[in-house]
């Protein structure tokens, strides 16, 4: 058997495939089809996955009413050859209408596939590098300040003091010292302005580039330092040949291991005493940056000591002093209101903010911390510190009271990065759901994040922050009081939904290094002081 493409004699043959019915004559006529025909095998792959798709999904199939026993075995389909058995004892009119079937199915899903792919925009970056570390970093004023951990786009990087640490995505890493500015082009290539430079170059990004306004840097080794300077610049090649070009009509030069120089318009090339002296803080920076994450992490607890006085804080879990193979959570918070230890159900432990702290990771939709917070309340605040993995679904729960029980909240993430606070009335069927810009975008996952959201009975707002910052304020119209009762730390118990939906899934997907729960409404300055001393590295602002 002869088969063309595109023919019917195709389509009939891709769909028997499909079903597992084709005959010898079809497969050894598809084969030689496929062979020899690039169009043909295209169209063949995506015409198995159109079908892979629609049988994932049985609720696209409707139950036939002619020959219901077809489908009648275990899980509602039959095994192969029972099915088959069943077939050559059916007519052959029901053969051919399920064959026409299937091959308009696939060319409505094989168009709509088309469709998808074509109008379907992936999500893009502009990011060449990331910043990695800092150590005392204070940044210029003028330019936006670069967040730990955050993708760095092309432009420029003004550090006046400390030490930053960026990694670009060719995997080519640098250490600058303020007063520095640096400027990223691409994931290989650096323009330095002004300043002190380590560079770190792995075999794996080859073709690296670094220029300045005197001289041109290719293939600089695998370490090499940097020092820009307002007449001249000085290059030491600490492992590895360096190749440079000085000035626009200069040629070429090779810097070889161990050696320095020096270039200055008016002198040319001349030759230095080798040494690392100069870069000294810089080759040093490791042990700086572990200690300056030693110094954050010792000043981060000395605040949560001074929070814990505040009477008004009901549950504050550090995920400090929790044994590895252990299933409960002590707060620190206030227990005079009968507050209680949380139960992890599920649930890994992680890397937190620092390396000697951990957090807790929300992996599956068994994983959670269950709790009780008894009381009404006229107003709450809650805070957390979070590294998002992905939001994989429509709502993913942050903190959320039992079901929809009467004046209790959910704090939640939106898939499209919106932060979310519903609150219920006293009738269920009366709520409010008070939503933020989409602010946990896809270039903030996996960075550690501060989110907090002021329910202020008093006042009659809700507030919502990101990284000390407030990103919405909307009128509350619920009233007091509110109340938490059961609930869960990271997912959701549908107990109290009107139809009891127990496949109702809310998971977050992500870390949690810090929550604390206040029965009162922070003010803005304390939600910045929580962001400031939880940070895992402080940066200020250089200048007035």
């Amino acid at each position: 058997m002869k088969i063309v493409f595109p023919s019917g004699e195709f389509d009939e043959a891709v769909g028997a495939v499909c079903h597992g019915l084709a005959s010898e004559e079809q497969v050894r006529g598809l084969n030689e089809l496929l062979r020899r025909d690039a169009g043909a095998r295209d169209e063949y792959i995506l015409r198995l996955e159109v079908h892979a798709r629609l049988a994932s999904d049985p609720d696209l199939f409707a139950r036939p009413e002619g020959d219901a026993s077809i489908f009648s075995g275990a899980g509602g389909i039959l095994p192969l050859e029972n099915f088959l058995e069943k077939r050559k004892r059916s007519a052959g009119k029901i053969g051919v209408i399920a064959l026409a079937a299937c091959v308009a199915l696939l060319a409505v899903g094989v168009w709509g596939v088309r469709q998808w792919r074509t109008g379907e925009k992936e999500a893009t970056s502009k990011a060449v590098a990331m910043l990695s570390r800092t150590v005392d970093a204070r940044w210029n004023r003028g330019n936006e300040i670069p967040r730990l951990n955050a993708p760095l786009d092309p432009g420029r990087l003004r550090l006046e003091g400390g030490l930053a640490q960026v990694t670009f995505y060719s995997g080519a890493r640098i250490v600058m010292e303020g007063p520095a500015e640096l400027e990223l082009i691409s994931p290989n290539e650096l323009f330095c302005g002004r300043g002190r430079i380590l560079v770190e170059v792995p075999a794996q990004a080859g073709g690296f580039r670094i220029k300045t306004a005197e001289v041109s840097v290719k293939d600089p080794g695998r370490s090499i330092g940097l020092d820009v300077k307002e007449r001249g610049i000085d290059l030491y090649a600490f492992a590895g040949s360096v190749k440079l070009k000085a000035g626009r009509n200069g040629g070429e030069e090779v810097l070889p291991e161990g050696a320095a120089v020096r270039i200055e318009s008016d002198r040319g090339v001349v030759s230095l005493e080798a040494g690392q002296t100069i870069f000294a803080s810089l080759l040093n920076f490791q042990v700086r940056s572990e200690a300056a994450e030693t110094r954050r992490f010792d000043q981060w607890r000395k605040a949560c000591k001074r929070m814990e006085k505040d009477e008004s804080l009901l549950l504050h879990f550090d995920f400090e002093n929790v044994a590895p193979s252990g299933w409960e959570v002590p707060s620190t918070g206030d227990r005079r209101g009968g507050t209680t230890d949380a139960t992890l159900v599920g649930c890994q432990w992680t890397e937190g903010r620092w390396p000697e702290k951990r957090a807790l990771e929300f992996q599956s939709v068994n994983d959670r911390m269950r709790l009780n917070v008894p009381g009404l309340f006229r107003s709450l605040t809650f805070s957390a510190w979070v590294s998002v993995k992905g939001l994989d679904r429509k709502i993913n729960s942050l903190f959320m009271s039992d079901g929809f029980e009467p004046q209790t909240v959910h704090w939640l993430i939106r898939r499209d990065g919106v932060l979310g606070l519903t609150v219920i009335g006293a009738d269920p069927r009366e709520h409010q759901i008070v939503a933020s810009p989409p602010v946990v975008t896809l270039e903030k996952f996996g960075m550690w994040l501060h989110l907090a959201v002021v329910l202020d009975g008093e006042s009659e707002r809700v507030i919502h922050y990101l990284n000390g910052v407030p990103v919405s304020e909307k009128a509350l119209k619920i009233t007091p009081p509110f109340r938490i009762g059961s609930a869960e730390l990271g997912n959701w118990n549908a107990k109290g939904f009107p139809e009891d939906d127990p496949f109702m899934i809310r998971n977050f997907s992500g870390a949690v290094d810090e929550f604390c729960l206040f029965s009162r409404a922070l003010a803005k300055e304390e939600i910045r002081a929580l962001h400031a001393q939880g940070k895992p590295q402080g940066d200020t602002v250089a200048g007035p």
